[in-house]
């Protein structure tokens, strides 16, 4: 197949290109990335050269591009990760959430009936189903709990999956979509939660925590999730929604308190600072139908995947230490200097 990967310069993208070339070596893979600050060209570096990749910058807004790509790859299915997903940065400016998540997503999919019907996957989150109490550890988002957002980035997805719907359901187009739990590992972009506390924690500089650090996450190792939608855009329904997720339930400030004890720091370190508007209390998903269906589940026991995620970030300065630094570090004053 000739697949083209959107967003494939970001955190999960990235990987998921790494994964692709080394388990499907017969597929071409296409990567067309806009650039912006969390998509980083260096990420690529290791396959740029490779015979099956090719690497376009391209914002996925640009009609005119996007069709002229298509028309030169003809690809079988695009898979798209490309998204604006700062719940911070959408609070601060909603407007590029919307051009990216959904007029992007909708130039992606008039491609794919353009050009064929070719086949078109969402990556998705589960912030679309908005919170769930931290008193009812029993609650999990399935694929038929509502829709309902907290965030400007969330309403963007769930406007983005909702239009996926309607392409499917208006056109016939090919569809999917995955939702997605929290991702960590390699390459993820330094103002995320892991890695923004090891990079803290080595520069000993002070680890802001929204609130008490009481919001509660399910972490799913990224790789974990690139054999998901792997599986999802080879095996599943058309129309259909799979859930991702981890079973690997954290509160924040333990995966703080764990990051600090794991590099020898001091909890001394620890910053509460004042917690985001519309803070999403917990979020677990549960994984039953994409096991039932397609016999995924995670592989990768967060005690692992974050020791493994620790001494990534530990290997490769070279990748994270230019980011934080310019307009990064004027953003990073700015959400959490003054609180």
């Amino acid at each position: 197949m000739t697949i083209i990967v959107t967003g494939g310069a970001g955190f999960i993208g990235s990987n998921f290109i790494f994964y692709m070339l080394r388990e499907h070596p017969e597929d071409r893979i296409v990567c067309l990335d806009k650039l912006t600050y969390a998509g980083n060209l260096s990420t690529l570096a290791p396959v740029l050269e490779h015979p099956n990749f090719r690497f376009v910058r391209m914002d996925i807004c640009d009609r005119d591009g996007v069709y002229g790509l298509f028309e030169e790859e003809r690809p079988d299915l695009v898979i798209n990760f490309a998204a604006e997903s700062h719940v911070d940065r959408s609070i601060e400016d909603p407007s590029v959430f919307l051009q990216t998540n959904i007029i992007g997503t909708s130039v992606l999919m008039d491609a794919c009936r353009k050009y064929g019907g070719v086949r078109f996957h969402q990556v998705s989150t589960d912030e679309v189903y908005g919170d769930l109490p931290l008193d009812r550890p029993d609650l999990f988002f399935t694929e038929e709990t509502p829709i309902c957002t907290s965030s400007p980035y969330s309403s963007s997805k769930a406007g983005a999956d909702l239009l996926v719907h309607a392409y499917q359901r208006t056109y016939g187009l090919p569809t999917t979509i995955s939702r997605c739990s929290n991702n960590y590992g390699p390459y993820q972009f330094p103002e995320k939660l892991i890695p923004l506390m090891i990079h803290n924690c080595l520069q000993e500089k002070p680890l802001p925590v929204y609130g008490q650090g009481l919001n509660v996450r399910d972490w799913l190792y990224v790789e974990d999730h690139c054999r998901a939608v792997d599986l999802v855009v080879r095996k599943g329904g058309i129309g259909q929604v799979y859930n991702i997720g981890g079973h690997n339930e954290m509160r924040n400030i333990d995966i703080v308190r764990l990051i600090v004890h794991e590099l020898g720091r001091s909890e001394e370190l620890i910053t509460y600072v004042t917690d985001r508007k519309g803070h999403d209390l917990r979020y677990a998903i549960d994984p039953a139908k994409i096991h039932a269906e397609l016999g995924w589940l995670p592989e990768t026991r967060f005690a692992d995947g974050i020791r493994r995620t620790i001494r990534w970030y530990l290997e490769h300065r070279d990748w994270w230490e230019p980011i934080i630094t310019g307009e990064y570090t004027q953003y990073y004053e700015k959400m959490y200097g003054n609180r």
